[in-house]
């Protein structure tokens, strides 16, 4: 049975990921993460949070997935303090985190309260969808436990 249009990934990134869509869909988000090589930095900052376990035991859950280019936008002092403090690489992975399989529909407009508390607001509809000031370039990705939208900047708590 081939996925529903709705289901199917949207967005300009994601030709740079093409490749790993199919290996993921049936693994779990930490591990998905992990094969996805334009999202290297990302899985090994979930590796360095003690986090992939729990993105892989949790049930129906949205990641919006900074790709590396994103991590690259950070100075390099920065990011190696930041990826340094379990603490707060924490707070700012989780932030990234959301309750339940969001569907691109479901974004549009839409204030998410995040797992570490914070609230995300999304602009726009359809294949051109902003979370706070990042924009999603690769969308609607499932995997096993989660559904993913690669975006283009790191989002900060406030």
């Amino acid at each position: 049975m081939s996925p529903s249009p709705e289901a199917s990934p949207f967005g300009a990134g994601c030709a740079a990921i093409e490749d790993s869509l199919a290996g993921i869909a049936d693994q779990p988000v930490g591990t998905a993460i992990s094969e996805v090589p334009e999202l290297s930095m990302l899985a090994d900052a979930v590796e360095q949070a003690g986090l992939a376990d729990r993105l892989n035991d949790a049930k129906d859950i949205t990641v919006f997935a900074p790709n590396n280019e994103a991590f690259e936008a950070i100075p390099q002092e920065r990011r190696e303090a930041v990826m340094a403090d379990k603490e707060q690489l924490t707070r700012i992975l989780s932030y990234h985190v959301v309750e339940g399989r969001k569907a691109p529909a479901d974004l549009e407009g839409a204030t998410l309260k995040t797992l570490q508390g914070g609230e995300l607001t999304v602009k726009g509809s359809g294949d051109d969808l902003t979370i706070n000031d990042a924009k999603v370039v690769c969308g609607n990705i499932p995997t096993a436990n989660a559904t993913v939208y690669v975006i283009d900047k790191i989002l900060m708590p406030r």
